[in-house]
């Protein structure tokens, strides 16, 4: 049995970006039963290689098999181990008010075994969580809670459970995002009921078809004010919009500002680069 743990104890203005890390660790061979016990904290227990179980808070035993993730939740009663081969695990200790967003996201899913296509890249940022802890300094708290977000990220990406059509149908809304349709008309072009749309969108880390289209858009009309070119109506139009002061209220709203305050800030006298419209995360 190999094992190697570390524990951070960030301080307050740490714990006030949202996020924390609080551990790290890698184990494998012949490894003890944990639990049942109940932290107040989250864990990830990325599985690498080997089998196990997990026994749910009803006492219903689920099979772990490798690549997987074991997600413990604070105030949630949990036991679990490998086999008698033993498994190889990697695990990350974490905290923080973020994590409510990242759960509305779905990158913590309710699922407390989710089996992976991989774990390599998952495995790879806890590596560098860990080589981050054995440098120590003054910013180790800093730099491990930066990996949890991009952990989160790719043990989300790397689920096997999720619908493939995810990714396909983002693509969908992306190219018909500046058409003036409704949700049920993107729908009906992805093949999808309504329900069945928001189900594809909700996998891939969005919370709704009608948010990301939002997003999409107002991303859009941030790059077409800030070139400065269009005026305020033509942008709604270029973006979906038919009414201007519709589209002036749900940017003001969204944004914080109006949208002719808005270029008048981002303004720097010569036309921005293009980019790819960016997607952001509220209720649907």
């Amino acid at each position: 049995m190999q094992r190697w743990w570390h524990y951070l104890t960030p301080g307050p203005a740490q714990l006030a970006t949202g996020l924390a890390c609080l551990g790290v660790g890698m184990q494998r061979g012949r490894l003890p039963v944990v639990g049942p016990r109940t932290l107040d904290r989250w864990v990830a227990v990325v599985v690498t290689a080997g089998r196990g179980w997990y026994a749910a808070p009803d006492g219903s035993r689920r099979p772990v098999a490798a690549p997987a993730v074991v997600w413990l939740r604070p105030g949630v009663p949990h036991h679990y181990a490998p086999d008698a081969d033993g498994w190889s695990e990697s695990f990350v200790d974490f905290t923080g008010p973020a994590l409510a967003g990242y759960t509305e996201l779905g990158l913590l899913p309710e699922e407390e075994v989710v089996p992976l296509l991989a774990a390599d890249r998952a495995q790879r940022v806890i590596a560098r969580i860990a080589g981050a802890c054995r440098r120590g300094g003054p910013l180790v708290d800093t730099e491990a809670a930066a990996a949890v977000h991009e952990l989160l990220v790719e043990l989300h990406r790397q689920r096997a459970d999720l619908d493939p059509r995810g990714g396909t149908v983002l693509e969908a809304l992306r190219r018909d995002a500046f058409l003036p349709l409704p949700v049920a008309e993107h729908a009906r072009r992805a093949g999808l009921t309504v329900a069945g749309l928001r189900r594809a969108v909700r996998a891939v880390g969005e919370t709704g078809p009608k948010e990301y289209l939002l997003a999409v858009r107002l991303s859009e009309a941030k790059l077409l004010l800030a070139a400065g070119e269009l005026p305020v109506a033509a942008v709604a139009r270029r973006v979906g919009y038919e009414d201007p002061a519709y589209f002036t209220r749900l940017f003001t709203r969204r944004v914080g500002v109006a949208p002719s305050v808005f270029r008048e800030r981002e303004q720097r006298g010569e036309r921005p680069p293009r980019g790819s419209a960016g997607a952001a995360a509220a209720t649907d």
